[in-house]
C-alpha cells in the first residue's frame, strides 16, 4: 500500500483503503490485486486496538508511537509464527511426495 491518496491524486474509490487510528483518517492506494487490502487495514486496525488497550495514557504522541510498534511487534510475531508453520508443512510435503514418488517408481521396476 502506498499513501498516494493523499496527495489529492484523482483514483477511484475501489482502489482507496481508507482506516482510522487515533482519531485521525488514513487513506492508502492498494497496490496488490492478490489481497483483500480492506481486511488488511482492519487486521492492523485491531492489533493497534488491541495495544492501545495496554496503555493507561494514549493521547501522546510518544505512547501513540509506542501503541503502533506493540502493534507492529505483535504482527511480527503472527507472521514469524505463520511462516515457521508454512515451513513446516511444506517439509511434511515433500516427505510425502519423496515417499509416493519412490513408491510408484518401485512399482514401475
Amino acid at each position: 500500500m502506498t499513501t498516494g491518496a493523499q496527495s489529492g491524486k484523482d483514483t477511484s474509490l475501489d482502489e482507496i483503503v481508507k482506516i482510522e487510528l487515533f482519531g485521525l483518517e488514513f487513506k492508502f492506494k492498494s497496490e496488490s490485486s492478490t489481497v483483500d487490502s480492506k481486511e488488511v487495514a482492519e487486521y492492523l486496525k485491531r492489533h493497534v486496538v488491541k495495544a492501545e488497550d495496554q496503555f493507561e495514557f494514549k493521547s501522546s504522541d510518544r505512547n501513540k508511537l509506542a501503541i503502533l510498534l506493540l502493534a507492529a511487534m505483535n504482527i511480527s510475531k503472527d507472521f514469524q509464527e505463520l511462516k515457521l508453520e508454512h515451513s513446516k508443512l511444506e517439509n511434511y510435503v515433500y516427505q510425502r511426495m519423496t515417499s509416493l514418488i519412490e513408491k510408484i517408481d518401485e512399482g514401475i521396476k
